[in-house]
């Protein structure tokens, strides 16, 4: 089962998603995309590994999700952002080809046993990028969670830490 959590930037889309996978399990699985590329951002993960419990198994992959041994558990997916980013940075900034991985990617996971709880960043609601390359990015993320919530059989919207209910 796919659970679509989106959201603005520090809208509780983590929590809400981490909160549901405890609900359904034990023993949830946290699967980290992010590719650590400085200070800052180190210091940020650690903060977010932090507030998880001792109950959650950290699993951390940038591109091939459906690789890891995810078959009946419950995962936390944070976050398609980072992910989406570096399938498009490894397909050398092709949205077609990115798109196509990532498409693969969830269709491997909607078939496989198992919740997974997917957050992204809703995007379009902000300002718009100035470079081509910040557009090309930001119709790949579009065409992305919009794929992503077709296919989920639920989705919640987060707005300054309540749920809205899409699905």
């Amino acid at each position: 089962m796919i659970i679509y959590v989106s959201g603005g930037a520090r809208s509780g889309k983590s929590s809400y998603a981490q909160q549901m996978a405890l609900q359904l399990s034990e023993n949830p699985v946290y699967v980290a995309t992010a590719r650590i590329w400085d200070e800052d951002f180190a210091r940020r993960v650690q903060l977010h590994r932090n507030e998880r419990g001792p109950e959650w198994e950290l699993m951390e992959q940038e591109q091939h999700i459906h690789l890891l041994p995810l078959h009946h558990r419950v995962a936390v997916i944070d976050c398609v952002t980072l992910w989406l980013t570096n399938l498009f940075m490894a397909h050398e900034q092709d949205i077609e080809a990115a798109l196509q991985a990532f498409k693969a990617e969830m269709d491997a996971l909607a078939s496989m046993p198992g919740t997974f709880i997917i957050i992204s960043n809703e995007i379009g609601m902000g300002l718009h990028a100035d470079t081509e390359v910040g557009r090309k990015f930001t119709d790949l993320q579009g065409w992305a969670n919009q794929y992503v919530a077709g296919i989920a059989e639920k989705a919640v919207f987060m707005v300054s830490g309540l749920p809205l209910f899409l699905k």
